[in-house]
């Protein structure tokens, strides 16, 4: 007989802990007791189970799973080797995005070392250069541009918006440039505890990197601790005559400087339906393919809602949809065209593709088996709540590991790495976590749908309240999309919210404190909302739960 204790994350209300009992108290020999408020599960076997499988059937159902008495034995090592190791402690950051910089410049508080490697030519990652900050700018624009043609006010003439797409890109370039400046370079070159290295690095053994630099010349790098903060890239997918093709990705959509008469989107995902919309509103007739459903991950109501507004935009969006075949002809005179063969059988032509189906992690190339870093699903790096990989002195961070793929995320993650590396003890908590999309209505979502409540075993009730009982948004003339918020019965706490609304992404924060605090929908109900904003709307929908709100006056308490 053994007893181990097991620390769980993730857990969302005390529902959770009969989910976690029943199904390993199921088993011969087994027997487990798990504290809601503690996190932690104290478990007792009498014959030859092994933690491993047992673990993993706790983290089946969606929570992370720590080995108490592990993670104790390496905290105390990891600080004997720092406080009994003379020399100044080194750390070895392979990436220079948020989730790097993050923990470089952590460790250096900490009083540490740091080398970065970066492959290309620039540093920053994903998030500055070709991600979120060049992406909103351009939705911004697209945005105006909407404006300008279609809004809801009488007095003001509506009118066909003059696009100048060079100098829009300029703008948008400069502004890259200046935060990447400000955020990154700048940091670097006034931090003389971070030494910056080029080139392609890999894993030589457990305590070295090699880095392959220009011209046949590498170096070789150890250190103490290392972190693996590679990202990810774009995904392409296996169809037939694809590769032959000047397709784009987001990388290449965001910094073309002319617009596609027309744009034909593979994908059905944030990124996808972001630039898709962009595209839109700046003029390109744009067709999008979904495998399934617009956003089949998210609460159905969200994508329902969705595919109605884009197409009343004027999108073309065909669900259910692949593309079976592509091919690309150049054209004498003019731009080539694009020729997709569907699965319904229909073919398209179109001025330009872009692949969004999905951005799997770098990590082919870090010779990771030379060291026995343990990845899972499509080569993402598993960690636990520390960020540790299964090398005890080996961290990962960001949209490299099995991790959300959000740069917030990722620097949070960075944050704590470099704390527990240097004899800290710091945990990632993603039971409140926020999402957002930025398309017009916003999507922002927070905790769980009722559909992943279910399949915990939790008890719900839910409310859905259209904006067309929000007063700002009748106020707004913009009245498309609604507040969903998903309640636990029986303790009544709020567990879950799923937004579609302008200005969601600003909204969804209150819900994400209401989950972390264990708000009750009675609680949540009751606080004072400033009238007239959009964020009212989740205490109008908190109030739904125990009243009709279309017979409340307005701002009614």
């Amino acid at each position: 007989m053994w007893t181990k204790q097991l620390k769980i994350e993730g857990m969302t209300c005390p529902s959770c802990v009969g989910g976690i009992e029943s199904k390993l108290n199921a088993l011969d020999g087994v027997e487990i007791k798990v504290s809601y408020p503690e996190g932690i599960g104290l478990l007792t076997v009498s014959d030859d189970t092994s933690l491993k499988s047992l673990i993993s059937k706790i983290e089946d159902k969606g929570y992370q799973v720590t080995d108490m008495d592990k993670e104790q034995a390496v905290t105390k090592k990891t600080i004997s080797t720092a406080a009994n190791n003379g020399q100044q402690l080194h750390v070895a950051i392979i990436g220079t995005g948020s989730g790097a910089f993050a923990c470089a410049l952590k460790a250096v508080e900490n009083g540490a070392k740091v080398t970065l490697i970066e492959r290309k030519a620039i540093i920053g990652g994903t998030c500055v250069n070709i991600g979120c900050v060049p992406s909103k700018i351009m939705i911004r624009a697209a945005h105006i541009a909407h404006l300008q043609q279609d809004h809801a006010f009488d007095g003001i003439k509506k009118q066909k918006p003059v696009i100048n797409r060079k100098q829009l890109l300029t703008q948008q370039q400069a502004r890259v440039d200046e935060l990447r400046a400000a955020k990154y370079e700048n940091i670097l070159e006034s931090n003389p505890n971070i030494t910056l290295v080029k080139g392609n690095a890999r894993f030589k053994d457990a305590n070295t990197l090699v880095v392959d630099q220009e011209q046949g010349d590498f170096a070789e790098i150890k250190a103490d601790r290392f972190l693996i903060a590679t990202g990810a890239s774009s995904s392409i997918p296996p169809i037939q005559g694809l590769a032959e093709t000047p397709y784009w990705t987001s990388t290449e959509a965001l910094e073309a400087d002319t617009l596609p008469e027309h744009l034909i989107v593979i994908g059905s995902s944030i990124v996808a339906l972001e630039l898709a919309q962009a595209y839109l509103r700046l003029g390109t007739k744009v067709t999008l393919l979904a495998r399934s459903s617009i956003l089949f991950r998210e609460d159905p109501d969200i994508g329902s809602e969705l595919h109605k507004i884009l197409e009343a935009e004027g999108m073309t969006l065909l669900a259910h949809t692949q593309a079976e075949a592509i091919s690309y002809k150049k054209g004498m005179l003019s731009a080539g065209k694009f020729t997709i063969k569907t699965t319904k059988g229909q073919t398209l032509i179109s001025d330009q593709l872009l692949i969004a189906t999905g951005r799997p992690p770098n990590t082919n190339s870090l010779a990771l088996d030379q060291v026995g870093v343990s990845m899972g699903k499509g080569g993402a790096i598993t960690v636990d709540d520390h960020m540790r990989t299964n090398v005890e002195h080996i961290y990962a961070a960001g949209d490299c590991t099995n991790q959300p793929q959000f740069v917030y995320v990722a620097a949070a993650a960075g944050t704590r790495a470099a704390i527990n590396m240097t004899g800290g003890d710091a945990a990632i908590n993603l039971s409140a976590m926020p999402a957002v999309m930025f398309t017009e209505p916003q999507m922002a979502t927070v905790g769980l749908t009722e559909a992943e409540a279910h399949h915990n075993n939790i008890e719900t009730d839910v409310r859905l309240l259209s904006l067309e009982n929000v007063p700002r948004a009748l106020a707004n003339f913009e009245t498309r999309g609604f507040v969903k918020l998903v309640m636990e019965e029986g303790s009544r706490r709020l567990i879950g919210a799923q937004i579609l609304a302008p200005e969601a992404g600003e909204m969804i924060q209150t819900a994400v404190l209401a989950i972390h605090n264990q708000m009750t929908i009675e609680d949540l109900a009751g606080q004072l909302f400033p009238y007239l904003t959009m964020v009212e709307g989740i205490k109008l929908c908190a109030q739904t739960f125990n009243k009709d709100v279309k017979e409340l006056s307005c701002c009614a308490g």
